[in-house]
């Protein structure tokens, strides 16, 4: 049965408000705009505030590309305290009366910097033989999850408002938790830590400040005025380069073939977009003047 609502296709970004899912968040903006089709770029845990960039339509097709992007993050570590859920959700299971100095935080973020290899949270939302790792960590099941590689970019400390709290900010790839830096960098110190808050400032090509609260997404519901906050889904392909085509080879990329574009300085086998009047006609790799699609737009 098809899923009844608008063809509408575009990016919204909202400014995420604690206590809510993400998934939640996405099912208010798609009532809002009554559209048909809508998903998320990045889970924020429940707790967390800030970016959540919500596809419609025929962006969900880029979500990919923003989801692979960088992201930065602001939030506040609890020193002195571990939890089982790395945050403040979570019991107390170990406590230290350790204080590191600032300098030695400043050393130890060091080591957080560059290709690192991170365990996730036991509750994430990491599958382990198709069951969610939260899930098995509620039911009291035993959770081990492997290390896997992250790319931090950045991170920084930029207060310390009491011995208790530490205050950064981190730039980093995809598939990075915040919690588990805190939790690691407590360990580090050897203090113990969890994150107390967090914040997404931007997400790719995406900020917060530019984000609409859910206040003034549900004021506007079902109206046009929603309308004009959305950004075209071109802007999910900000980190792929921009190959125009002949309306003859948006014709053939349409129908799922290898188009004519015209030529730039992308290399062969380097993946792009092809366009026509601006308008993401398809993404795909570059081979010898064609670009032979593995993503169609359909945007009349």
């Amino acid at each position: 049965m098809a899923r009844k609502g608008r063809d509408i296709s575009g990016w919204l970004v909202v400014d995420k408000p604690a206590g809510l899912t993400s998934t939640a968040v996405v099912n208010k903006v798609r009532w809002a705009l009554q559209a048909k089709k809508a998903g998320h770029a990045g889970t924020l845990d429940p707790e967390a505030t800030g970016v959540l960039a919500i596809a419609l339509g025929e962006a969900t097709k880029t979500v990919p590309y923003i989801t692979d992007a960088l992201k930065a993050y602001s939030f506040i570590v609890r020193l002195g305290q571990a939890t089982n859920t790395d945050d403040t959700e979570g019991e107390v299971i170990a406590s230290s009366d350790i204080r590191p100095t600032d300098e030695q935080i400043k050393q130890a973020l060091g080591g957080f910097v560059g290709d690192i290899m991170q365990v996730p949270p036991k509750f994430s939302a990491v599958k382990i033989d198709g069951q969610r790792a939260y899930k098995m960590a509620r039911d009291g099941e035993e959770v081990e999850l492997s290390a896997r590689p992250l790319w931090v970019e950045e991170l920084v400390m930029t207060d310390r408002t009491d011995a208790d709290h530490v205050s950064l900010e981190m730039i980093c790839g995809k598939g990075g938790y915040v919690r588990s830096i805190a939790r690691d960098l407590g360990e580090a110190l050897g203090c113990f830590g969890h994150v107390v808050s967090l914040r997404r400032i931007w997400s790719g090509p995406f900020e917060a400040k530019d984000g609409l609260t859910l206040d003034q997404i549900e004021a506007m519901a079902h109206d046009p005025k929603l309308d004009a906050y959305l950004k075209p889904l071109e802007v999910g392909l900000h980190d792929l380069p921009e190959l125009r085509c002949t309306a003859e080879g948006a014709t053939r990329l349409c129908n799922g073939n290898p188009g004519m574009v015209i030529a730039s300085d992308v290399e062969y086998g380097d993946e792009a977009w092809a366009s026509l009047d601006g308008k993401a006609i398809a993404v795909g790799i570059y081979k010898s003047g064609e670009l032979h699609p593995s993503r169609v737009f359909n945007q009349d």
